[in-house]
């Protein structure tokens, strides 16, 4: 296939993060856009604002005209997530289209780019953020295609006019093998997405499938103590026992500070536009990245210091002097115990009422002891069901599990409306909302009920 033979784009889930960036990306190439997706959202909302046409019923006879016959100008994108058996895609292989996963056609446009790939179970987004703001920032132009909406530009694909291109690398269904960067960032590699890989060794060995994929010449940089068998630059926090380190960590008036140093540099007391101890460890990376394409220290303290985060990544929702609501996508154990502890270390003072929606079947079975001991961090705990995404149920496995395995005495299972009713009559003073499914369908609803308190 050759890209610039392409007038046209149909998306089967063109409302997840990743798809919706590419259909932003040919829209802005002055493609025609089209595609499908199950449920409207205020991303998919936002294409149609762009001028991008979005359907949500799965029927072939909503394809619009044009997207008839295979030709090298018609390009057909699906994203694994969409069911094997969708009208829609099984119409365009019956057609004898090519279909071509989200992760291959990503591959495809990175491979004439410098490209910056970061990777990892978490951190990967806001790290990937963070290098583009700093890139950004410091007057130099890239393209990125992000996991999540950048609060800085208020969306999750950028356009550059170098060959500079910054990509999030996912892991799942090992769609990064796609990608071969001159850049790599390893974040993390916490077992995860075990009804892909089906143990951690072979997720394990994909991260390094991953690292040996890096360009000639290339750079990785990677967490302190993963498993890697491959020659890296080291980041960590609070021990000069990387490459790359943050310490002098502190917070003041509610703001986290921190210098870096590696060998060649000391950066210090800066100022970090997010909360957290987990994203200065991400600031690491992102700045000795910087430092390898060249950005000079000062811009690097600049750009950490203007960095407003990523949409539902520690979001402040609410913060006025009676209540303080966070959102966070956290949903895996790790990234759960490190929002809570960030939570918990910037307002010690104050009870914290958790909203949690477990995210998959599979991942709640694998990793229940670790969500109860996360979420026994909270003061008061509001479960909802599990959010199945592309799964059907499991027999035995339920969010009652992860409740029945916790200390906490302060837990319930809600359905939304109970969460919304019981908000209302609390009105907690510490807020937190965190989950991948459709938990972000209260955020509004609880935001009102926390701002306009009587």
């Amino acid at each position: 296939m050759e890209l610039r033979t392409i007038k046209q784009v149909y998306l089967i889930g063109i409302g997840g993060i990743g798809m919706s960036g590419l259909a932003r990306y040919f829209h802005h190439l002055g493609c025609r856009v089209c595609g499908y997706d199950k449920t409207a959202t205020p991303l998919t909302e936002a294409l149609q604002q762009e001028g991008i046409e979005v359907v949500f019923t799965d029927d072939v006879s909503l394809i619009p005209d044009g997207f008839n016959t295979p030709d090298e100008q018609t390009l057909i994108i699906y994203t694994p997530a969409i069911p094997k058996d969708s009208l829609i895609l099984n119409h365009f292989k019956n057609l004898g289209f090519d279909i071509y996963k989200r992760s291959q056609v990503l591959g495809l446009i990175s491979q004439s780019s410098f490209t910056v790939a970061v990777a990892g179970t978490h951190g990967k987004t806001t790290t990937s953020c963070l290098i583009t703001h700093i890139l950004k920032s410091s007057g130099i132009s890239c393209t990125a295609f992000l996991g999540g909406i950048a609060s800085n530009y208020q969306t999750n694909v950028l356009y550059g006019d170098t060959n500079i291109m910054v990509v999030e690398a996912d892991e799942y269904d090992r769609s990064f093998l796609t990608l071969h960067p001159d850049i790599a960032i390893i974040t993390s590699m916490d077992a995860d997405h075990l009804d892909i890989y089906g143990d951690h060794t072979h997720l394990t060995e994909s991260f390094r499938m991953f690292a040996s994929q890096i360009k000639a010449g290339g750079k990785l940089i990677a967490k302190q103590d993963l498993p890697l068998a491959h020659s890296a630059t080291t980041y960590t926090i609070g021990t000069e026992a990387a490459d790359a380190y943050a310490d002098n960590i502190r917070i003041e008036n509610g703001q986290f500070y921190f210098d870096f140093r590696n060998s060649d540099f000391t950066i210090a007391d800066i100022a970090i536009g997010i909360p957290g101890m987990h994203n200065i460890e991400n600031a690491v990376a992102a700045a000795q990245a910087a430092l390898y394409l060249g950005v000079k220290a000062e811009a690097i303290k600049s750009a950490l210091a203007s960095f407003t985060g990523v949409k539902r990544r520690f979001e402040y929702v609410v913060k006025n002097e009676q209540h303080i609501y966070i959102d966070d996508y956290a949903h895996h154990p790790e990234e759960l115990k490190a929002c809570l502890s960030s939570i918990k270390k910037l307002y010690p003072n104050h009870r914290l009422t958790t909203i949690f929606q477990p995210h998959l079947y599979t991942r709640t079975r694998d990793f229940v002891d670790g969500f109860a001991e996360a979420l026994d961090m909270a003061d008061e705990l509001l479960m909802l069901d599990i959010y199945p995404a592309r799964e059907l149920p499991i027999e035995g496995v339920s969010a009652a599990m992860i409740l029945d395995r916790m200390h906490l005495a302060s837990k319930y299972l809600c359905s939304k409306q109970e969460i919304i009713t019981r908000i209302q009559q609390e009105k907690p003073e510490l807020l937190l909302t965190v989950g991948a499914g459709d938990i972000d369908q209260i955020v509004e609803p609880l935001k009102q009920i926390l701002t306009y308190v009587a």
